[in-house]
Order: C-alpha cells, then structure tokens, then sequence
C-alpha cells in the first residue's frame, strides 16, 4: 500500500488509486517490470511535468523564463539551446548536464545567472540538461524546455524524441536482452516511462500545416499518447509583431487583432488543443524575472517627454529608435528594445504619459498586465493545474499498461490488463475512461460525425458540471433533467447507431452522463 508520506505528494484520488495498483502488481511481475512500475511511482509523486515546445525561434526559452520569473533559459542560439532542459525545484539552485552513459556534471550559471548558452562541452554525448532552482512555481510544475520538432538539428530532434517518449518504442526482440532477472529498465521499459505529462505549444503568427503534424507527433503523455484538449494548449507568442490592418475586425489596434488570430488558430488546432492565447514573451519575461528596473523606467519618462512626431517617428522602426539623436543614450534606448521592444516602449509611455507620477514598480506590473501572461498562467492552472490528478493518473496508467507489453511474457501482460481493468470499473476510475474515449476522439482514431465531437470534447475537457453540460448557470433541475436525457440518447446510440469503435465511446459518455446526474441528485 502507499505509504501516507507517498500519499501526501499524489495529486489526488485517482493518482493514488493507479499508485496502488502499481504496489499490488509489483511482486506478481518481472523484476524489470517492477523496476519500471517504481519509476512510475516516482513520477506520481512528483509535480505535473509541462513540456514547452515550438519551432525555433517561436520563443519558447523566453516563455519558460517568463513563466518561471526567472531569466535563466538561454534565449540566443547556442549549444544548450539545442538540448532539452528540465526546469524543477529543489533546495539549492544547480545545474547538472546528463550525459547519454548516465554521467552527470555540473554546470556552473554564467555571470548574469543563466544556464550558459555554450557550455563547452561534445553536447553528442549529451542527453539533457536538469536545472534545480527555489522556486515556487517549480514546485506544482517541471517545466521542460525543448529545441523543437522539425528544427535545428537531427541530433537535436533526436535527444528531445527520446527524453519525452516521442521516439517510436523499439520492440523487444530488436533490443539486446539483458542479464536474467535484471532490475535495471531497458531502452524499451525506460521510453515507456518517459515523457512529459502535458503540453504548452508555442505558435507564432501563422499556423503552418506541419505545425498540426508537429504537435499530434509530440507525444504530449507517457507510452505514446497524443496532445489532446485535455493535456495540452498553445499560446500566439510575439502577439505584439502582428499588424492589425491584416486582421479583419481589430478595428487598428494590436491585441485586438492578436486575440482574433488566437480564436482562428485556435480552430484550427482544433481539437489538438484545449485553446490558444495571446502572448508577448518578451515583455512577460523582462516584467517577471526583474529584467524591468528603475533606470529603465526613468529612461521611459524622459522618452514620453519628447515631442509626439518625433517620438512617433523614431517608433516607426527599431533602426530609427536606436539611431534618432535625442537626450536618452543610444545604448539605453538598444537596451529597451532588447526588453520591451517597440510596442512595449510605446505602451510604457502612454502609461506614463496617462499616469505621470507612476512608480517603476507599478509600471512593471502595467507591462505585465499588457504582456498577456497571466492569462496564460490562469489557463495553465485551469487545463493542467485542475487536473493534474486525471492527467497524472491517465499517464501512469497507460505507462503501465507499455511496461506490461514491453515484458513479451503473455501472462504478466494478461495480470497487468485484468488489474487494470477491475480499477477502470470502479465509479469514481470513469474518469480516466473519459480521457481515454475524448483521446482516442480528438486524435481521430476514433471517427465521430462533427457535433457528437464536440460533445465528447466539451464533456471531457471540463471540470465544471455546467460547462460539461453545455448549460452554464443553469438551475440544478434543469442540469439534471439533461444529463439524464443525454445519458439515454447515447446509450441508444451506442446499441443502435454506432459503429463498434464509436459504441466503445458511446458507452464511456452515456456512464459519464449518468455519473453527472448522480452527483447532481445528490
């Protein structure tokens, strides 16, 4: 049984329910397969881990650090950027590069506290970075940064598919066999427990066709599950380089015309993703991790005191902002730019220009509030934070039911399979069926017409009875009346009208359905 110390650190219910599972079934199987039902265990109690990916230069280093508040991802092009990088708390901050044999070395911070762009090391014999900070957002999520798919480097593809389970599991006979009676995990059992647990994708102003290839590649869980509305969202980085005359609607005005292109490439990521929002890293990360200081504030009030045309022409490029003679240095105004850049420049100046008297630390947290992050911060506590348990559990389970199949002995993976199945039965395990059938919906392995879609989804991918009813506000009688009938109509569906892949799901809802109006009635 799980021990109440190990309790403490689960998620929730579920999580510990699958934990449970894993203690029970470990001395019924192999020495290898325990091994790797303890890594599982390990991964329950441990934070929610949230994989950051994107194409190069989409700015997902930047996103890290702002999310993280600390500036310590390396932004510009160098060796560490084509690595994977594990941002997770502990006591003391360090850095450690893990090498490919297991070996580990640590890396000291540059000067300005970052992990050092080139390290100066052979990164081929790396296979990825572990970056331990006190920090207290770390400690409800690891955070992993990637060089992306479809960029830089086949290495760099490469080291990223194998750290988060991406990478195609080799079968057992293709793999050398090991001493007998081993408990040290293979290729194959180590790939099924690997993998992030969620998903924050960062597109830039353009949803690219490869983009929708990339993400439903991404294996967002453990053993090769999709990114699903569920596990993963995307955010519209660099919101502030759209033009809003390309925009129809945005009426001129920047965030406008970027929360319009969010809600489209939102349909068209669509149902890969939970949403997309709206996001200016840049800004985010200077206002967050304390890039935004008090002589930049006050280089910012001398520039709201220019002359409108003039200071209107000099914000018409970034080679005229920094050029343009004027009292504030050429180098302060190149290193605005670096923090801010021109649309964070010309709203810190309308802010002060509306508010003279601003403190620098109150104009920070103006920058914050345009930057778009805590808006991300608060999807990112909804999508992931709220179910943390469901996601946790889903992945540990479908990482179990991998190590059972990668033990080749039929028997073990039958124990596995009927150990799984008597905890799916249970009433408050329909959630991890839920996410199952809304998966294998939203990765199109199972075909559904377009509006019973949308049902699964939103059934699903909510925690709020109201919206998983498609009825928000709506009185307690008038929810229940409809869970009810729902219920019925997709039992009838399920016997009469679907096909077998689709009755499967049929069942799962038509049981979610009457779960809903249980707990309703009660």
């Amino acid at each position: 049984m799980t021990s109440p110390s190990e309790q403490g650190r689960l998620a929730g219910p579920l999580s510990m329910s699958v934990a449970n599972l894993c203690h029970r079934l470990q001395p019924q199987v192999s020495a290898r397969t325990a091994a790797g039902f303890a890594e599982v265990l390990r991964r329950l109690g441990g934070p929610l881990q949230v994989a950051v990916a994107g194409r190069i230069k989409s700015g997902k280093s930047t996103l890290v650090n702002a999310l993280i508040g600390r500036r310590v991802a390396p932004t510009d092009v160098g060796e560490c950027t084509r690595l994977v990088t594990r941002f997770q708390y502990g006591t003391v901050d360090r850095v450690e590069i893990v090498f490919r044999d297991g070996r580990k070395q640590v890396l000291p911070f540059s000067a300005d506290g970052m992990i050092p762009a080139e390290p100066g090391i052979d990164i081929d014999q790396v296979s990825h970075i572990e970056a331990y900070l006190t920090n207290a957002v770390l400690q409800g999520m690891t955070v992993i940064d990637t060089p992306g798919l479809g960029s830089l480097d086949a290495a760099s593809v490469s080291r990223t598919e194998e750290l988060l389970g991406a990478a195609k599991h080799r079968k057992p006979e293709d793999t050398e066999e090991d001493e007998e009676g081993s408990d040290e995990l293979d290729d194959t059992s180590r790939n099924a427990v690997a993998g992030a647990e969620a998903v924050l994708y960062v597109v830039t102003q353009g949803v690219r066709a490869d983009d929708q290839q990339a993400l439903a590649a991404f294996t967002a869980a453990t053993a090769s599950r999709e990114a699903g509305p569920v596990n993963a969202i995307a955010v519209l980085n660099k919101a502030d380089t759209i033009a809003p005359e390309s925009v129809e609607g945005s009426g001129g005005d920047v965030w406008k015309a970027a929360t319009l292109l969010s809600e489209k490439q939102a349909a068209t990521l669509k149902p890969r993703v939970a949403d997309v929002l709206p996001v200016i890293g840049l800004i985010a990360e200077s206002a967050e991790s304390g890039g935004f200081t008090s002589p930049d504030a006050e280089a910012l009030r001398r520039l709201a005191e220019m002359d409108d045309d003039i200071l209107e022409t000099m914000l018409i490029s970034a080679d005229i902002f920094t050029s343009w003679e004027c009292d504030v240095a050429a180098g302060i105004r190149l290193r605005l730019l670096e923090k801010l850049d021109l649309f964070g420049v010309r709203y810190a100046v309308e802010a002060i220009r509306e508010e003279p008297d601003i403190t620098a630390g109150s104009l920070r947290r103006k920058l914050l509030d345009a930057s778009g992050l805590e808006a991300v911060r608060q999807r990112l506590s909804i999508v992931f934070a709220a179910r943390a348990d469901g996601i946790k559990a889903a992945a540990a389970l479908a990482s179990v039911t991998a190590l059972a199949h990668a033990s080749g002995d039929p028997a073990e993976r039958q124990r596995v399979h009927d150990a799984i199945e008597v905890l799916l039965a249970k009433p408050e395990a329909h959630q991890l069926r839920l996410l199952e059938a809304l998966t294998l919906v939203a990765s199109g392995a199972v075909d559904m017409p377009e509006d019973l879609s949308e049902e699964v989804l939103r059934v699903g991918s909510n925690a709020d009875i109201g919206a998983q009813l498609g009825k928000p506000g709506a009185p307690r009688a008038e929810l229940a009346a409809h869970a009810l009938e729902r219920a019925g109509w997709w039992r009838s569906f399920a016997s009469f009208g679907a096909t077998p892949a689709q009755s499967r799901v049929a069942h799962v809802v038509h049981r979610a359905y009457f779960l809903i109006w249980q707990q309703i009635r009660d």
